[in-house]
This record gives C-alpha cells, sequence and structure tokens, in this order.
C-alpha cells in the first residue's frame, strides 16, 4: 500500500456508516493498540484491499467522564501519546474499487473480558473533485 495525493476535502462524506469492521494486515502491527493503516477490511461480506492511505491522524482528547478523572498536568500527556483505552487512529483510504473511506481504530477495551480495541468503518467519503 502506498500514499497517494489524492485529495479529501475536509467534511466530504458521501455518507455515515459507523459499522465495526475486520481489517486485514498483511504483517500484524507489532502493538495492536497503535496501528498503522490496515492493508484491507472485510464489510458486508465483501473483502476491500486498501490501495492508498490518503491521510492518517491521532485523537486522545478524553471524552465524557474520561475528561474529568485526570490531572490537567497529566491530562496534558496524555492528549499527546494517549493513555490506556483511550484514543482513536483515523485513516482515509482508497479502495481498489476507486471507492474512499475513513476508518478508524478505538482504543477503548469493549469489556473486562476482551480488553483489545475495536476497527469501524466511519463513513464513504467522496473525492475531492466532488465527484464518489
Amino acid at each position: 500500500m502506498r500514499t497517494n495525493q489524492v485529495s479529501i476535502k475536509q467534511g466530504s462524506v458521501k455518507h455515515f456508516i459507523a459499522e465495526p469492521v475486520t481489517v486485514l494486515f498483511h504483517n500484524p502491527p507489532p502493538i495492536t493498540k497503535k496501528p498503522p493503516c490496515p492493508d484491507g477490511f472485510m464489510w458486508h461480506g465483501d473483502t476491500l484491499k486498501i490501495q492508498f492511505c490518503l491521510a492518517e491522524w491521532k485523537d486522545f482528547s478524553r471524552k465524557g467522564r474520561m475528561a474529568k478523572n485526570m490531572q490537567p498536568q497529566h491530562a496534558r500527556a496524555a492528549s499527546q501519546r494517549g493513555s490506556w483505552g483511550v484514543g482513536r487512529f483515523y485513516f482515509d483510504v482508497r479502495t481498489h474499487d476507486g471507492r474512499f473511506f475513513r476508518l478508524y481504530y478505538d482504543r477503548a477495551p469493549r469489556d473486562a473480558a476482551d480488553r483489545s480495541g475495536q476497527w469501524f468503518l466511519l463513513a464513504e467519503l467522496m473525492n475531492g473533485d466532488g465527484s464518489t
């Protein structure tokens, strides 16, 4: 997979999906809570290969009651590098069939028995020229 210079405009969501997906890696990430862009994902029975990673970013901000349970000096550090179970890794991708999607990995554990995070397909995006 390569990074490409196709433009995705801010707020150019074709439609929201917000569904859990299974992601695929040629080589599993060494640290599962700090994943790189996946090589593909499975959604509604289809396997979509990721051709390009167009953008990626992290959000370690604390939300809800988690935003109030940390001293300010620790909260500043945690917003830079994250803390256990807090944070999301976002990826805007182009698939092999020419479609554009936004995926994210949520580091929050599902429950006490399953402490791993979960991948979501957030939205299908429009191309930078307004086409799909």
